[in-house]
């Protein structure tokens, strides 16, 4: 049987146009099990249910007047708490920042508002976005539904969360080192970071070109709806593209015949990739060439440019924390305190010589091997969820710092290129996968097209509850 719960923002237009269903009706459907779930997860920092329904009440009389804005009218979405969303307030995860509502949309909040969409609240994620893990001082831990003793990844936990369980249908996330793709890949989601630029942001990350916007959903013709709708430009943003995007939905079309694609089980890099993962993302390739893709195992061949992504983002997070004395600092979460002091020793030469120098040779370095090549695959992660609460596996095959077990996102982070993560099976503890697809700097929809194709053959596993521990797999 069909239930509200299972629908997608692509299946919820026709059925408002029918009549059949209403958006007032899948918004209280989705309250009522944000209610039911969230003390499981914790995926939310801000719930505000008299928004939800004044904007679901709005949108259902568009559709009964035969006046509905689009296909995303009465759609429930989220946002991330670094966006800005006019009335409530912006937390960053963080105890220190203001309370007081903010005072107009982001570029994403804006074009979603627009669009008639339904906004449910804003989304978890760790103080200021600074790592790859789910907790803050703000909000405290959240958990992945796959099995709720272990962490969802972030910074984009909540949203991550949310559309796993299908708390709404899209869910507007950021990527600064792999934000969005992290929590992606653990909880079995598709995840986008587009091209830089191709979402417009305001106020900018001060992660600056590192900070990348764009959707989290379950299924990949919900991401492109997204991307339709937000990819649009704004003014404030001076370093977003300004053209027209593409119609991302029909570009889905089209298939992998004839694509050249590059398989990289590692990225060259030294790291350990757990079995199961690299299992199931090589045989995750293979369906590419199953599919008519030339498929050939090739590295971009670079060094880890770990040390340019640190320089840039200690230096944004020190830029982040700059008004915040000692009282506040003491009350903030201690990894980011100490990253944004590494921040403050970097030399101002240092840092520009990262932003200009480094930082463009290496997308220089992809865009001569996407010549060769149109998509680049890789494991978007070596290993599945771990403990949660932890910012590292307790195993402590990647030591103490949390980008040694996120290798393969930040370099495309560097780069500006657009990068997904798309669910490519479970492990034997019922943990999902991800598959990287990266395609060369504003090639955003073929990236989605592959992952439509892929998606096509190897439907993705679904989660409807949160599972305990003992539960899981």
């Amino acid at each position: 049987m069909t239930t509200i719960a299972s629908l997608s923002a692509a299946d919820l237009g026709p059925l408002y146009a029918a009549k059949t269903l209403s958006p007032v009706e899948v918004a209280r459907d989705v309250l009522a099990r944000i209610e039911r779930f969230e003390p499981a997860v914790n995926a939310f920092a801000l719930r505000d249910e008299a928004v939800t329904l004044a904007m679901a009440e709005a949108s259902q009389a568009r559709w009964l007047k035969g006046e509905a804005i689009g296909p995303l009218d009465g759609v429930p979405v989220t946002i991330k708490d670094n966006l800005g969303v006019a009335g409530w307030p912006m937390r960053r995860g963080s105890n220190v920042t203001s309370d007081a509502p903010f005072t107009e949309d982001s570029p994403v909040a804006a074009r979603l508002r627009e669009a008639g969409t339904v906004f449910l609240g804003k989304t978890a994620m760790p103080e200021y976005g600074w790592k790859g893990v789910g907790d803050s001082p703000l909000t405290g831990i959240t958990r992945n539904p796959w099995d709720t003793g272990m962490g969802p990844g972030g910074s984009s936990a909540g949203a991550a969360v949310s559309a796993a369980l299908n708390l709404g249908c899209i869910h507007i996330g950021t990527d600064g080192a792999g934000s969005i793709r992290i929590p992606a890949a653990f909880t079995g989601v598709v995840g986008l970071k587009p091209s830089y630029g191709r979402v417009p942001a305001w106020p900018i990350s001060t992660m600056g070109f590192l900070a990348h916007l764009g959707p989290l959903a379950r299924s990949v013709t919900d991401t492109a709806l997204a991307m339709k709708v937000i990819s649009q430009p704004d003014q404030r943003d001076m370093t977003a593209l300004v053209d027209r995007p593409p119609d991302y939905v029909d570009g889905l079309k089209g298939g992998l015949r004839g694509l050249r694609v590059a398989w990289s089980p590692r990225l060259g890099l030294d790291v350990a990739v757990d079995p199961e993962v690299a299992a199931l993302t090589a045989a995750a390739a293979q369906v590419f060439a199953e599919l008519g893709a030339v498929v050939e195992e090739a590295d971009p061949g670079f060094a880890d440019p770990i040390e340019t992504l640190m320089t840039l983002w200690a230096s944004g997070a020190a830029l982040a924390l700059g008004g915040v004395g000692a009282a506040g600092r003491a009350r903030m979460d201690p990894g980011l305190v100490a990253l944004a002091e590494r921040g403050e020793a970097i030399a101002a030469a240092t840092y520009v010589d990262a932003l200009l120098n480094r930082r463009s040779a290496l997308a220089l370095h992809m865009a001569q091997f996407h010549q060769r090549y149109d998509l680049l695959l890789t494991p978007a992660l070596p290993l599945p969820a771990f403990t949660v609460g932890r910012d590292t596996p307790a195993h402590g095959a990647y030591g103490e710092d949390w980008t040694a077990w996120t290798p393969f996102t930040y370099p495309f982070n560097i780069t500006e290129q657009p990068a997904a993560s798309v669910p490519c099976g479970l492990t034997k503890a019922g943990l999902p996968a991800g598959l990287q697809i990266v395609g060369a700097f504003g090639k955003d929809a073929l990236v989605l097209r592959a992952a439509a194709a892929f998606e096509q053959v190897r439907p993705f596993a679904r989660i409807d509850a949160p599972r305990e521990p003992a539960r899981a797999g």
